[in-house]
Order: structure tokens, then C-alpha cells, then sequence
């Protein structure tokens, strides 16, 4: 596990590899899966995530924005996993594969109806708008954090926030309004 093999960082306001890896696995699962990562890569990405956090830690300059550095490295890591599931995948391969998988704990859990419709409402948002209400609403990050996270100016990140709250209610209020009628 890589927790186990990495050494301490050497600069004193970087914290080490294995307090990273403690706090923020989590943080980056959760981060990936909200991202679109296919469960069945979930675990690969996530360790490709930490590889890279292992080999960039020391280059850290603000360890006190710590938490949108390691959203960015997840970014951008899912990113390249789009790009390259996309090359190698083809109609047939992708059918097979989501056909021979069998319900997950997490799978079974998301059929909550409350997640359910969580994801529903958050599928109505524009991918920009969703990103930052997940990250501030969700992961509890600062608007700052969010704005460095996803690399945008801080009023974007607040303009966007203001507009993906306004649709999310919306959309809850149309919902809540169809279950009343039925």
C-alpha cells in the first residue's frame, strides 16, 4: 500500500504523504465517484490520484489550500481516464463489461431514494455550475477553495455557486410539487 511506503516530507509546513493519504482518501473516493469515475475504476484512479499527490507533495506552495491541490490533481487525473476509456473502449467492450457486473455495497446504497434524487437534481445542472455547488455544498469547501480547486476567478466560482443553488431549488420545488400531485 502506498501509505506505507512513502517517506516524510521535508519541508515542515508540507504534512507528510501518510497523513495525506489518511485524511483525504475519502475525500479523493468520494471526489472521483461525484466526477463520473465508472465503479469499476474507481479504486485504480484513486491509487493513479495518490501516486501523483506522492510524487508532486513537495512541490506543494500553499499547504494551507491543501484540500483544492488534491481536488485538482483529481481533476485533472479523471480527466485523462475520460480521454483514455474513450480511445481503447468501443460500444461492444463497454456493454459487456456493465452487463457483467455485479451490484456493489456502494451500488446497493445509491439506490437509496434520497441519493437517488440527489443525483437527479444534480444531473439537471450544467457540469460547471455542478462542480462548484458538489464542492462547496458537498465536500464543504470554501468558495475560495473551490475557485482555486477548479482553477476559475473567485466571483465565477460565486456567480456559478448562486446559479446551480437557484436551478437545485427549482428543481427540488418541481419535484416536491410532482410527488404532492400523485
Amino acid at each position: 500500500m502506498l501509505a506505507n511506503v512513502a517517506p516524510e516530507s521535508g519541508s515542515p509546513n508540507v504534512p507528510s504523504f501518510q497523513s495525506v493519504y489518511r485524511q483525504y482518501f475519502g475525500f479523493v473516493w468520494s471526489s472521483a465517484r461525484r466526477l463520473g469515475v465508472e465503479l469499476d475504476a474507481i479504486d485504480d484512479l484513486v491509487q493513479e490520484v495518490f501516486i501523483v499527490i506522492h510524487a508532486k507533495l513537495d512541490t506543494l506552495e500553499k499547504p494551507e489550500a491543501l484540500r483544492s491541490w488534491i481536488y485538482g490533481v483529481v481533476r485533472r487525473t479523471v480527466s485523462t481516464h475520460r480521454r483514455a476509456r474513450r480511445a481503447r473502449a468501443t460500444g461492444w467492450e463497454t456493454a459487456v463489461d456493465a452487463a457483467s457486473q455485479a451490484p456493489t455495497p456502494l451500488e446497493q446504497t445509491e439506490s437509496n431514494q434520497e441519493l437517488q434524487l440527489l443525483q437527479r437534481l444534480l444531473a439537471e445542472l450544467d457540469e460547471p455550475k455542478r462542480e462548484v455547488f458538489a464542492l462547496v455544498e458537498l465536500e464543504e469547501l470554501t468558495i475560495p477553495e473551490a475557485a482555486d480547486a477548479l482553477e476559475i476567478p473567485l466571483n465565477t466560482a460565486y456567480s456559478r455557486l448562486r446559479a446551480a443553488r437557484q436551478a437545485f431549488e427549482a428543481a427540488l420545488a418541481r419535484h416536491e410539487a410532482r410527488s404532492k400531485s400523485r
